[in-house]
């Protein structure tokens, strides 16, 4: 990896650390197939510039990232991650020379294509005989691909007892097939093992479900592809700092060809949940916030009344950071972009969220904000415009 950390600065350690004792330091990483080398850059940064999660939720690429994570010793984390992405993207090794724009873009369709030939190494593989020629009511006849390759990957690199011990909370989001319910696996409510994270990612028709204790689960994209409301659903009594990390852009320029449009459209559908539910949680922790402070303010006699009762049940969490940071794609890269797992594409996927995370913990706005005790505050600051930092009572 060519990018290079800011050391950070003395006053930004010790302004960290006088911060960092009270608060849960969450990460949420988001869906996004090969785009989750990003989420592996951006952990980087966190690590060595601010400091280690506390709890890593995922879904998806994310719950798979989440898991190597929170199943290695923390100075074994980013090479566990490296070692993972350097074995997926190992099928199209990285040019000897640059690529121009045209070029570029024939390489990552070549490599996009490889992947639906031949699969991706210690990942999934097509299954053989194809869906059609499997048995009616079997898994292979009901998805493309084979992934035992990673549960074979995941038991290797991960130590699911490191993750069941509970140093690290670890939560995955999945789809229950028969219900369409929406679930979480969590370690601090039961054992997690390989198949919770691989049903988390288990996207159709491409992968088969997973199953858990009688019932079968899909990919939790499918539902919601962030676990940001699941986070701040749950209690919690010290302040929280989330970094949520998307790899899908809500934003986007109108498309001009077909093309185009296909990814314009994967960008909306996997990303407008996104920005719905942390817009919705944002406003419920506002609100809730601001009925214990109502309360606060009522004489006692009041207190018996059934409507401040209700009221007064409304739960109200400590003070919410939530820094948002969002994979921003290239010009070359189209709609195939998240199975697109060639060497080159991991390493700028790699670094942009390494550089990403590093400008955000050194931009002022972070440094100097300051550490209430309530209150929800959301920082962009990869981005200038207007929701950049904004601050909620």
């Amino acid at each position: 990896m060519s990018s290079r950390l800011v050391p950070p600065s003395p006053a930004r350690v010790a302004h960290g650390h006088s911060s960092q004792t009270d608060e849960e330091c969450i990460l949420v990483l988001q869906g996004g197939g090969a785009l989750g080398a990003y989420q592996a850059g951006v952990f980087e940064s966190l690590s060595k510039v601010y400091r280690e999660p506390t709890w890593v939720a995922g879904i998806s690429i994310g719950a798979i990232n989440a898991a190597l994570i929170t199943g290695s010793p923390a100075p074994a984390r980013v090479a566990k991650l490296r070692e993972f992405w350097n074995l997926v993207s190992s099928a199209l090794p990285a040019p000897l020379v640059a690529t121009h724009l045209t070029a570029r873009e024939g390489l990552n369709e070549a490599s996009a294509g490889q992947v639906m030939l031949f699969g991706v190494p210690g990942f999934f593989k097509p299954r053989f005989p194809p869906a059609p020629f499997q048995p009616r009511g079997s898994l292979g006849a009901i998805s493309y691909y084979d992934t035992a390759p990673l549960r074979e990957t995941l038991e290797r690199l991960v130590d699911f007892d490191r993750i069941n011990a509970g140093a690290v909370r670890l939560s995955v989001g999945a789809v229950n097939v028969r219900t369409g319910n929406f679930e979480y696996f969590d370690s601090s409510k039961q054992t997690i093992d390989a198949r919770h994270i691989m049903a988390s990612g288990a996207l159709p028709p491409g992968f088969a479900p997973v199953e858990i204790d009688g019932e079968l689960y899909w990919d939790g994209g499918l539902v919601s592809n962030t676990p940001l409301q699941y986070v701040l659903d749950q209690p919690g009594k010290r302040r929280r700092v989330v970094f949520q990390v998307d790899l899908f852009a809500a934003t986007g320029a109108v498309p001009t060809t077909l093309p185009e449009v296909t990814e314009r459209e994967k960008d909306i559908r996997f990303s407008s949940r996104t920005r719905l539910n942390t817009t919705n949680e944002l406003d419920r922790q506002v609100i809730a916030q601001a009925a214990k402070r109502l309360l606060a303010k009522l004489p006692p006699e009041w207190h018996d009344d059934p409507d401040l009762r209700a009221l007064s049940r409304v739960r109200s969490e400590s003070a919410v950071d939530v820094v948002h940071l969002i994979y921003r794609s290239k010009h070359y890269e189209s709609q195939s972009k998240d199975y697109e797992f060639s060497r080159l594409s991991m390493q700028e996927h790699w670094d942009a969220g390494r550089a990403d995370m590093a400008h955000t913990l050194h931009d002022p706005r972070w440094v100097h904000h300051e550490r209430n005790a309530s209150g929800v505050h959301v920082f962009d600051l990869t981005s200038d415009g207007p929701t950049a930092s904004k601050t909620a009572p």
